[in-house]
């Protein structure tokens, strides 16, 4: 199966502060690890052992839109991650996405091309 790995995928264009952005990723890893140990319980106990975790950007919500939607065509789990709206962003805006944990091989195939944060 290969390795097994999460991917946090961010906004860049509602100009987040590093603690708001280190927030927001970290609901995006809680959600999508429960998530997957769920839906997929074999490659969550794989993953367990050492959580990888990359963080990468896109530059608003079109391109987010268009990741998530990549990653649904491949079945890849996933979770979305919206603003309550309590500090620096307006109530319900999307910040970021979670894919996986899931198979490298197949989130590459997603965000292979994403730069890092």
């Amino acid at each position: 199966m290969g390795d097994i790995k999460q991917v946090i995928v961010v906004r860049t264009d509602l100009d987040m502060g590093k603690g708001k952005i280190a927030a927001q990723v970290g609901h995006a890893c809680v959600l999508g690890a429960e998530n997957v140990r769920k839906s997929h319980p074999e490659w969550f106990t794989l993953w367990w052992a050492g959580q990888e975790k990359v963080v990468l950007k896109v530059s608003g919500l079109k391109e987010l839109q268009e990741i998530k939607i990549h990653a649904i065509d491949l079945n890849l789990p996933w979770s979305e991650v919206t603003d309550a709206g309590h500090t620096q962003i307006a109530p319900g805006t999307i910040t970021c996405i979670s894919i996986g944990p899931a198979p490298e091989n197949l989130i590459d195939r997603v965000t292979g091309d994403l730069k890092l944060l």
